[in-house]
């Protein structure tokens, strides 16, 4: 096999493992998605009622909740990323890469398996969300294609993630560290963006902030994939949201393009310490 092949089906084997994980430890799924769903019917039924949109003629929750589960979305899926961080930071503290390295296998397959199944875990997790949205009124009004777009910008932005999450999973000693090290950067960026409000609600420099920061894009690259854009809204003045799949595109791009050769350096040495 030539070393690409080796190196994929290496990670093929490490990603079946890690969904079995899944499969036998399923607290983990039901973890990352109880607190979405909470946050869904705590801003639909909670705060819906006193958050307005531009374009909307009144306060209307019906309407909010149409604009509130792509960023929901957005927040499940980079969420669930950490997940990939966690497991790096557990299995470096559990000695399994150290068991990893001992087998004659590609040294970046364990993060290749990883990843991708992290992937599938944020699939399963977008299936539950968008069940829940759909219990609470919202609606995909575009076509098969543009929907399915949009689920799949959603996965590759929280892949592209996943590499910046095992880079830092493997930088940290124990995942109690990553995990409060990651909540710390996470939840705040993904409440200053336009997941939950619109971005021209927030003030001066946290609007301009809003603007560029790339959860805000691949939410409002979701909600105009779904459809979800209420009619009279003012268009967007600045460049990302002007252009959210390319922005978001390009994010993820340059993510990978960093954090991939960097993580598989990092494993190496994680490996040897």
């Amino acid at each position: 096999m030539s070393g690409i092949g080796h190196a994929l089906g290496d990670g093929w084997t490490v990603t079946r493992r890690n969904l079995i994980k899944i499969k036998r430890v399923p607290d983990l799924l039901v973890g990352s998605t109880i607190a979405p769903i909470m946050f869904v019917l705590l801003f639909a039924f909670v705060f819906g009622g006193s958050i307005s949109l531009p374009g909307a003629p009144q306060i209307d929750p019906a309407l909010y909740r149409e604009f509130l589960i792509a960023g929901i979305f957005a927040q499940t899926v980079v969420f669930g990323a950490t997940i990939t961080g966690t497991g790096m930071a557990q299995d470096v503290k559990s000695g399994i890469v150290d068991r990893f390295r001992s087998l004659p296998m590609a040294p970046s397959a364990v993060l290749i398996g990883r990843t991708t199944a992290d992937v599938v875990n944020n699939v399963l997790t977008v299936v539950i969300m968008s069940i829940t949205g759909l219990a609470v009124g919202w609606r995909i009004t575009t076509s098969v294609g543009e929907a399915l777009l949009g689920y799949v910008l959603l996965l590759f932005f929280a892949y592209c993630i996943s590499w910046l999450m095992a880079y830092v999973g493997l930088l940290v000693r124990t995942p109690e560290v990553f995990n409060n090290a990651s909540f710390i950067v996470i939840f705040p960026l993904t409440f200053i963006a336009n997941t939950f409000v619109p971005s021209d609600n927030l003030p001066g420099p946290l609007k301009t902030f809003a603007e560029w920061n790339p959860i805000s894009t691949v939410t409002q690259a979701a909600r105009e994939l779904f459809g979800n854009i209420l009619p009279g809204t003012p268009a967007p003045t600045a460049w990302p949201l002007q252009n959210p799949v390319l922005y978001t595109v390009l994010w993820g791009l340059v993510l990978l393009v960093i954090f991939v050769p960097l993580t598989v350096r990092q494993y190496q040495r994680a490996a040897a310490r």
